[in-house]
C-alpha cells in the first residue's frame, strides 16, 4: 500500500515537473519575442528609438507587477490556478499584439504580456519545489528553470535562420498559442495545490514575508537576485552589440547568443546539483568564482571567433548556474502557505536588477567604455552576488540543507 502511494506521488511529481518545464520553455521563448520582432516591427510602425525603448521596457515593468500578483494568487487560490491564469493572460495578450494598430497599443499589450509572464514564474518555482522531496528541491527547480534559456535559444535560432519569414506577427502568434495549448493539460494534470483556506491565513503572506526577524534573510535574498539578474539581462540585451563592437559580424554575434542560452540550459541543471550536494557551500563559492573568471576571460582574451564562442558558452553555463542556485534557494526561504508571495516579491525585486543591467551597459557605452570594459565591470558585481548568496546559505540554509 505504501509503495503504491509512493509510486503515485512520484508519478505526480514527475508530471508536474514536465508541465512546468514546458511552461518555462514557452516563457523563455516569449521573453525573446520582442527582440526577434524588433527589426521588422520598428519600421512597420515608424517607431523612434525612444518608442522602441518603451516597447522593450513595457514587458519588464509588467514582469515586476505580474510577479507580485502571481505570487499572491498562488497562495490565495493555489499554484495551479495561479499558473493557469498567468499562462492564459500572456497567451491572449501575445496574440492580441498582432492586431495592434498603434505604437501605444503595442506598448500596452507588451506590458500585459509581461504581467502574465511575471505571474507565471513564482508559480513555476513553487510547483517545482513542492513536486519532490527535500533532498531534490534544488534539482527540481533547476530542471524547470533550464527551460527558460532553452526557450530563449529556440527563439534566437528562429531569428538567426529567419524561420519566421520576416513576419513579426508570426512570432507573437506562436508565442500566444503555445501557452493556451498547455493550459488544459496543466488544469487536468495538476492538483489544485491550494495552500490557504481560512480568512486569517489569507492575511498572512505579506505580513510574514516582511516579518522583522526575517528581514536579514530577505535582504540577502533580494540583493543576490538583484545583482544576479542585473548580470543576466545585461548580457542578454547587450552581448550581441558588445561582440559586434569587438569586430565580430552580426551573424557571429547571434550565434554566440544562442550558445550563451544553450550553455545556460546546461548551467541551470548543474546549479540544481550544486544546491542539493553535500558540499554545497564550497560548490556555490566555486560556481561564482567560475563565472567571474569566465567574464574576465571574455573581456581580456583576443577577439578570435573560436575563442569567443567557447568563452561565451562558458559564461552562459556559469551565469545561469548561479541564477539557478538562487531560484532553488528562494522557495526554501518560506513556508508553503506564503511561498508564492515570498518568491513573487523576490522575483519582482530581481526584475529591478534586470532593468538596471541594460541601463548600466548603456551608460558605460555612452561614456566611451569598450566592450571589454563592460565585461570587466560585471566581475565585481557577480562576486558581490556570490558573497550575498554564501551569507544567505550560511545564515539560513546550511543547517537545514545539510
Amino acid at each position: 500500500m505504501n509503495m503504491t502511494i509512493a509510486l503515485k506521488s512520484a508519478s505526480a511529481g514527475s508530471r508536474a515537473l514536465v508541465y512546468v518545464s514546458l511552461a518555462a520553455v514557452i516563457e523563455g521563448f516569449d521573453l525573446q519575442a520582442a527582440g526577434i520582432a524588433a527589426p521588422k516591427i520598428g519600421p512597420a510602425f515608424h517607431m523612434t528609438p525612444q518608442q522602441m525603448g518603451l516597447f522593450f521596457s513595457a514587458a519588464t515593468f509588467g514582469l515586476m507587477f505580474g510577479a507580485l500578483v502571481g505570487g499572491y494568487t498562488a497562495d490565495r487560490w493555489g499554484r495551479r490556478a495561479g499558473l493557469v491564469i498567468a499562462l492564459a493572460a500572456f497567451g491572449v495578450a501575445s496574440i492580441a499584439t498582432i492586431f495592434s494598430t498603434s505604437v501605444e497599443m503595442l506598448i500596452a499589450l507588451r506590458f500585459l504580456t509581461g504581467v502574465g509572464l511575471g505571474g507565471a514564474l513564482p508559480n513555476l518555482v513553487s510547483i517545482a519545489s513542492e513536486a519532490v522531496g527535500p533532498e531534490r528541491k534544488g534539482r527540481a527547480v533547476a530542471i524547470m528553470y533550464a527551460g527558460m534559456p532553452l526557450g530563449a535559444a529556440v527563439a534566437s535560432l528562429v531569428a538567426l535562420l529567419d524561420l519566421h519569414g520576416g513576419d513579426w506577427r508570426s512570432i507573437f502568434l506562436v508565442g500566444g498559442i503555445l501557452p493556451l495549448l498547455l493550459v488544459p493539460f496543466i488544469y487536468a494534470g495538476l492538483p489544485p495545490l491550494k495552500t490557504v483556506a481560512s480568512t486569517s491565513e489569507r492575511k498572512t503572506p505579506w505580513t510574514e514575508v516582511f516579518r522583522p526577524d526575517a528581514m536579514v534573510t530577505t535582504v540577502l535574498l533580494w540583493s543576490a537576485f538583484f545583482l544576479g539578474l542585473m548580470v543576466v539581462y545585461l548580457l542578454m540585451n547587450w552581448l550581441p552589440q558588445l561582440l559586434v563592437g569587438q569586430g565580430f559580424s552580426r551573424s557571429e554575434a547571434s550565434l554566440a547568443l544562442i550558445l550563451y542560452s544553450l550553455g545556460g540550459t546546461v548551467g541551470s541543471l548543474i546549479g540544481g546539483r550544486v544546491l542539493d550536494g553535500s558540499q554545497r557551500v564550497v560548490a556555490i563559492g566555486a560556481s561564482f568564482a567560475f563565472v567571474a573568471a569566465a567574464l574576465a576571460m571574455l573581456g581580456l582574451l583576443p577577439p578570435a571567433l573560436a575563442t569567443m564562442l567557447v568563452t561565451v558558452t562558458l559564461v552562459g553555463v556559469g551565469v545561469l548556474c548561479v541564477q539557478s542556485i538562487l531560484y532553488g534557494i528562494a522557495p526554501q526561504c518560506y513556508p508553503s502557505e506564503i511561498r508564492g508571495t515570498g518568491v513573487g516579491v523576490v522575483v519582482a525585486v530581481g526584475r529591478l536588477g534586470s532593468m538596471a543591467g541594460p541601463l548600466l551597459a548603456g551608460v558605460l557605452v555612452a561614456q566611451g567604455s569598450t566592450p571589454a570594459d563592460v565585461m570587466l565591470v560585471l566581475v565585481p558585481i557577480i562576486l558581490a552576488c556570490g558573497l550575498g548568496t554564501l551569507a544567505l546559505v550560511a545564515r539560513r540554509f546550511r543547517p537545514a540543507l545539510a
